[in-house]
């Protein structure tokens, strides 16, 4: 795999990420606790990987110029602003979230997962479609 794929690679797994992380707000609004942890464990591992190729491509790659022009220049700018700045904020909210549920605190866990839910799904859908903005327009 060359570093060129990389992008492709982060779609794929922000898309993952997106399609667990429904899977398991399914399984636990059915009480199904079993599949709601193993979809959100490997929600977890997606994002770390996806983490790790981002960085590993753009401390190769740097910065990469949106091209396009017109309005939908401002709606990329828009969506990215907004992705970024929510992206960083999932972070500390996954692992908060998952360190409650590791210890068992339950209230807790509910309390965080219900802003970190719509935050990470929000934040996996608006890779993708930066990613589809940057490299397909």
């Amino acid at each position: 795999m060359f570093y060129g794929d990389l992008p492709h690679l982060n779609a794929i797994l922000n898309s993952c990420c997106a399609a667990l992380l429904i899977s398991g707000y399914i399984s636990i609004r059915r009480k199904r606790m079993k599949a709601h942890r193993a979809f959100m464990v490997a929600t977890f591992a997606a994002s770390i990987l996806f983490l790790i190729s981002y960085l590993v491509y753009h401390a190769h790659a740097g910065s990469v110029q949106f091209q396009a022009s017109g309005w939908v220049r401002l709606l990329y700018f828009a969506i990215l602003i907004s992705h970024s700045i929510l992206a960083a904020a999932v972070v500390p909210l996954a692992v908060t979230a998952l360190s409650f549920a590791l210890k068992g605190k339950w209230d807790w866990h509910r309390r965080i997962a219900r802003w970190t839910f719509p935050i990470w799904l929000y934040v996996s859908v608006t890779g993708v479609l930066v990613y589809w903005m940057l490299y397909h327009l």
